[in-house]
């Protein structure tokens, strides 16, 4: 067994292998950026080098500096998580030649299972059913053309080399293909070094289901049963579960026997995915095979009782697998909610920013096994801490919450009520949308298919909001906290020393604020006797009791229960950051931005004649010129970010002025990339 591995990755994927790698008493080398330089996985593992800058080109995908790191500490091996070198063959090879175990499969597997189109080929002899598709190396767009006519609308082109939802494209009809070619190869290009596509049969209303199989040196081979992954937006998962919902036996059996075929056909040696289509008729269809442990290998680890890393590095030393695939039993329902920083509201565009506040519920970090991870039933594997910060260099992805119960109602009723009770302020996040998705009446009942968010309503965070009348309370009570944050002092009525009041008894505070777009007016008055506070709004009374206040993490925050009204017994937490207030009102949540006079600038209020960037990135594409009328809607500018393609588009009609940023500019949020004439109709 090996004395030092090195761990060639960043975040919560490093702090999952050393926790495992620490327990069998191997010690651990961390790798980090300049910008990673405060990163829990730095501190955690027992030795850390720095590879360079923040680009992941300049330090975690250099593959030089990453040997040389591992030479230098003296390490056995290389584990390198999943996400950057993980699947890179060039990688792999490069550790065999510094005479370095990669602990992952041989350098041909790699190479094969990393090319969508080799794959196929691959296991086609072995029986394994294939989407209709075109998978040649001619790239031209006359053969590309034709073989789209040949497979027929709709159709998918994904890079070969792809891999988390970068490279797809959806085509609907032939005069979408040649844009959406130029896209999905320059996307490809960019973010796996490849831009060689391939073109498949788009499937309706397909499940996305995917096998674990591990394989080891002494030739044995086992799957570790089903995980379905249908809930995606942008071809990247959101949640995943396990087992899949309503399969028979026998589905699961030829499910299991097919991911087992394709390992053996490939001669694959640890863990690897393989992943499928399910269509409505029952049929299913070879995708890839992803030459790693996944993002979402926790769920399988808490249905299996089985510590994944565990097997990766004992195969990698030469062991055989712990198990035979007639031990290995499917126990209750698991699912795994992916938590991002982004703004669902914006068509979750990653953000970035500090978290001020990360506060988790009762769960077990990183924990698998049958006793550790299951007693709670909630895991948690993360990144983050309260004051780290979300960089925009990498994944926007902040963590992973994983729960377990008997039953798959039960499960998921424990991802939604643990939803509820993490706490992630600062940054823009996906937790408050996670849980309307956990309540969404399709997602509970199972079987859902892969459109199943495109279909979601995006107005509502919850489908059981917060009463209007609790929402305007729990803001002027707030106020009142946030007033106690700022000035230090408590009086029986705080809020009669600020300004805004009418001269009328009791005096109301006037304040304003913005529900994502929608406005909203709140009149308020806060009287507080020890811990009882009385809020009067709107006609009506609220009385809530006060459990907690002060400042936490830097942060106004108010915490209590509500005595009266329609959520009368409901406990509540308020959280100041900066301007923006978190409302939590039993398990629902209401994010307002309080528009405060002092910050509100002289030009607010006025129609805006441009498009800024939502995000930092650089510019890829430029869709018009100066001079030219557009409409509403029309594609202006394409920025990247995060390794991911973004198109901007016209938020009206109008006549472009001015294009301040040309392809290769790099800029940061709010940064003005297009101006529009402020003559609207000038042409």
């Amino acid at each position: 067994m090996f004395t030092k591995i090195l761990i060639a990755n960043r975040g919560e994927i490093a702090r999952r292998i050393n926790r495992t790698a620490q327990a069998m008493g191997i010690h651990t080398v961390a790798v980090y950026s300049t910008a990673d330089a405060q990163a829990l996985h730095v501190q955690e593992c027992n030795e850390a080098v720095c590879l360079g800058e923040p680009e992941a080109a300049q330090s975690y995908l250099n593959i030089d500096k990453v040997i040389a790191a591992a030479k230098k500490t003296g390490a056995q091996a290389i584990h390198p998580g999943y996400g950057f070198l993980s699947e890179n063959a060039a990688f792999a090879q490069a550790c065999a030649n510094a005479h370095l175990t990669f602990i992952g499969p041989g350098v041909e597997a790699i190479r094969i299972m990393g090319s969508k189109s080799e794959a196929k080929a691959c296991v086609q002899p072995a029986g394994v059913p294939l989407i209709p598709g075109y998978f040649g190396a001619d790239q031209s767009l006359a053969t590309l053309q034709t073989e789209a006519e040949r497979i027929g609308f709709p159709l998918m082109i994904k890079a070969v080399a792809g891999g988390g939802g970068k490279g797809i494209r959806i085509v609907n009809n032939s005069g979408e293909l040649q844009t959406a070619l130029e896209s999905c190869q320059r996307e490809a290009k960019n973010a796996f070094g490849d831009a060689t596509v391939m073109l498949e049969k788009q499937i309706i209303k397909p499940r996305h289901v995917e096998v674990q199989v591990f394989a080891d040196t002494h030739g044995n081979v086992v799957h570790l049963f089903e995980r379905d992954c249908s809930a995606q937006r942008r071809h990247q998962k959101v949640i995943e579960e396990a087992p899949a919902f309503g399969l028979t036996e026998q589905q699961r059996e030829a499910f299991g026997h097919t991911a087992v075929q394709v390992a053996k056909a490939v001669n694959y040696v640890g863990a690897g995915t393989v992943e499928f289509l399910l269509d409505a008729r029952g049929e299913f269809y070879f995708m890839e095979m992803n030459t790693r442990l996944q993002v979402e290998h926790p769920v399988s680890e808490m249905i299996t009782g089985f510590d994944l890393v565990q097997w990766q590095i004992e195969i990698a030393a030469g062991l055989p697998l712990p198990a035979t695939q007639e031990t290995i039993h499917i126990d209750g329902h698991a699912f795994e909610a992916r938590l991002y920083a982004e703004n669902p509201d914006q068509g979750f565009l990653p953000a970035i920013g500090s978290v001020e506040l990360w506060e988790a519920p009762d769960a077990i970090e990183f924990r698998t096994g049958t006793h550790a991870g299951r007693t709670a039933g909630i895991r948690l594997d993360s990144s983050m801490r309260s004051g780290l910060a979300v960089s925009p260099y990498y994944d926007p992805m902040v963590g992973k919450l994983i729960t377990w119960a008997p039953t798959r109602e039960a499960a998921l009723k424990k991802l939604a009520d643990a939803l509820a009770q993490l706490r992630c302020v600062g940054v823009k996040n996906n937790l408050a949308w996670l849980r309307s998705l956990c309540l969404n009446p399709e997602f509970a009942a199972g079987g859902y298919d892969t459109g199943l968010i495109d279909r979601m309503s995006t107005a509502t965070d919850t489908p059981n909001p917060i009463n209007p009348d609790t929402v305007h309370a729990m803001a002027g009570l707030a106020r009142w906290a946030l007033h106690q944050h700022t000035q230090g002092q408590r009086t029986a009525d705080p809020m009669a020393q600020l300004d805004g009041f009418y001269s009328s008894a009791p005096p109301l505070r006037e304040d304003r604020w913005l529900n994502r777009d929608t406005a909203l007016a709140t009149h308020t008055h806060v009287l507080v006797n020890g811990q009882q506070a009385t809020i009067q709004c709107s006609g009506t009374s609220l009385i809530a009791t006060l459990a907690g206040q002060g400042n936490q993490s830097g942060l106004a925050r108010i915490q209590g229960s509500i005595n009266t009204g329609p959520h009368a017994g409901s406990p509540f937490d308020l959280i100041w950051h900066g301007d923006n207030l978190s409302i939590h009102v039993g398990a629902e949540q209401v994010n307002l931005h309080w528009q405060n006079p002092a910050h509100i600038r002289a030009d607010q209020g006025h129609d805006a004649h441009g498009v800024a960037a939502p995000m930092p990135g650089k510019v890829f594409a430029v869709f018009v010129k100066v001079g030219d009328a557009v409409k509403k809607g029309q594609p202006l500018i394409g920025l990247e970010a995060m390794k991911m393609e973004h198109t901007l588009n016209s938020p009206c009609d109008g006549v472009v002025q001015a294009i301040p940023h040309p392809v290769g500019d790099q800029v940061t949020e709010g940064t003005e990339l297009i101006h529009f004439s402020e003559d609207m109709n000038s042409k």
